[in-house]
């Protein structure tokens, strides 16, 4: 017998609730003879409201007895260690300790008949759905998965290579999704509630965790995972990828060192962090390097790193740190690198006025399509900052901070490609002018996949800081910006 069907089996009633007694039938009526007459009007029909998606998901979904199982032993353990989970004077292995302790319990209570390998795995199951993060553990274990969206308790999408599909994994109920998301944002010091319902967290891995719980999300509380590799991507693993090839590695490499500002530019999901990493991991040993971020999520392997995260104000509204306020801190901090997770704000004109003060090698990222919107955007976040400078200040405090602009972006087959390398040169009248050193070729077309065959190529222009390579003694072969020659046709 299978152990959903024992489960059924063994049902009792659900734990904490009182049985409830059935309902006498109702006696049969006695037998009489049929009286001819008009037949009764038939009853008019009474139109049902349709009912709302989740509703229409869970009434088509069959019943599973060990789900059931699940749900009201996983209350059960809340109700008995709830006010504990979240007790600092318990550590994380006492307090596993006791929830097996309890669950062992609860399980002998529900007189299931288990053998010891389904017990372990029923008890480890509803442990990770109080103690962890429930039904979402077996997707943070699966490699393929790179996102993880819940839209709500019925409905989970995961992303694997590039492309969205919906999982079979779902959560039992609204409260069982909140829980998880209280957990995640509790482990971090941060706070998820009517008054602040949408916080930015992340994992112990160092995954990226948004999340939106009612009245902002409607229906249902909505978590989003941007998940990691455990093992840090280096530029092999990018050139295998195909998102770069090995002049283009080259050609980054030589511009890390050099202490060129570099800026990622891509749009949401297209791979900025994986790429800052990346380049992050070219700084060399021997500099002290000064990462901030809104939540910390890079991985650089050098061993002088100072890591720096912003603060949200707590429940009074106090004690807020902004980017802003870590960036001017960080100037005194005798950093070689600064490396911004991300400008989204007044902080970026701080950055800028850090790399033209003798901070070179600054890496951050910005939001944005293209290298021209980059400036642009750049441009915005500046006038964010409350500073009433004229735009032409503006910038050219960015054509001479900027040296070097990275393009990334998500092709439409789910990978993700480095589409532009600009060089920023400077100022001609009112406008910052660039140079594209390398740009994606799209006229290779697709395969019978549907993957683009196209690749980013050299447009044959030799950027201005390549000089600056042989003045400070950084090799780099002159065949890295040749472009390719066309194939003649075969005759």
């Amino acid at each position: 017998m299978k152990l959903t069907d024992r489960v059924d089996a063994a049902r009792r009633t659900p734990l904490g609730v009182a049985p409830t007694r059935p309902v006498p039938s109702a006696p049969a009526p006695a037998p009489h003879t049929a009286v001819p007459g008009p037949a009764p009007a038939a009853p008019t029909p009474v139109r049902q409201p349709a009912p709302r998606p989740a509703a229409t998901v869970a009434a088509a979904r069959p019943r599973d007895p060990l789900a059931e199982f699940k749900g009201r032993a996983a209350e059960q353990l809340f109700e008995r260690i709830g006010s504990k989970i979240n007790d600092p004077s318990l550590t994380e292995h006492a307090l596993h300790d006791l929830a097996r302790s309890e669950l062992l319990q609860i399980v002998s209570e529900e007189q299931v008949p288990l053998n010891s390998e389904e017990r372990s795995t029923l008890i480890r199951e509803i442990g990770a759905d109080v103690l962890g993060l429930g039904p979402l553990e077996r997707l943070l274990e699966d490699p393929d998965i790179t996102e993880i969206m819940v839209n709500g308790p019925d409905q989970i999408y995961v992303e694997r290579s590039g492309r969205l599909t919906v999982s079979e994994t779902t959560f039992t109920s609204e409260a069982q999704l909140r829980r998880v998301i209280e957990r995640i944002v509790g482990k971090v010091g941060r706070r998820i509630d009517e008054s602040s319902p949408l916080v930015d967290a992340r994992l112990a891995d160092g995954s990226r965790v948004n999340a939106v719980i009612p009245p902002l999300a409607v229906n249902g509380s909505a978590l989003t995972i941007r998940k990691f590799s455990r093992e840090p991507l280096t530029v092999s693993d990018l050139v295998g990828f195909g998102t770069l090839d090995q002049n283009m590695a080259a050609l980054l490499q030589a511009c890390v060192q050099a202490r060129l500002n570099v800026i990622v530019s891509g749009g949401t999901g297209t791979g900025k962090t994986t790429l800052l990493n990346v380049l992050s991991s070219f700084i060399p040993e021997t500099e002290r390097i000064v990462t901030i971020e809104d939540a910390v999520e890079l991985q650089l392997q050098q061993d002088h790193v100072v890591r720096l995260e912003s603060r949200p104000s707590n429940i009074e509204g106090k004690g807020e740190i902004t980017i802003r306020d870590l960036v001017r801190n960080a100037l005194r901090m005798r950093p070689d690198r600064i490396v911004i997770g991300e400008c989204r704000g007044g902080e970026t004109l701080d950055m800028l006025q850090a790399m033209n003060t003798g901070h070179e090698g600054s890496i951050s990222t910005v939001h944005a399509n293209s290298p021209r919107d980059a400036i642009s955007r750049l441009e915005t976040l500046v006038l964010m900052a409350g500073m009433d400078l004229p735009l032409r200040a503006v910038r050219e405090q960015i054509a001479s901070a900027v040296d070097l602009i990275v393009q990334i972006g998500r092709l439409k087959d789910g990978s993700r490609r480095i589409t532009h390398i600009t060089e920023v040169q400077g100022m001609e009248g009112d406008i910052v002018t660039l140079q594209d050193a390398f740009v994606f070729d799209y006229s290779a077309g697709v395969d019978s996949q549907g993957r683009f065959l196209g690749r980013a190529v050299p447009t044959g222009v030799r950027p201005r800081f390549a000089d600056h390579f042989a003045e400070i003694g950084i090799p780099l072969s002159p065949t890295v910006f040749q472009p390719p020659i066309p194939m003649r046709a075969a005759r």
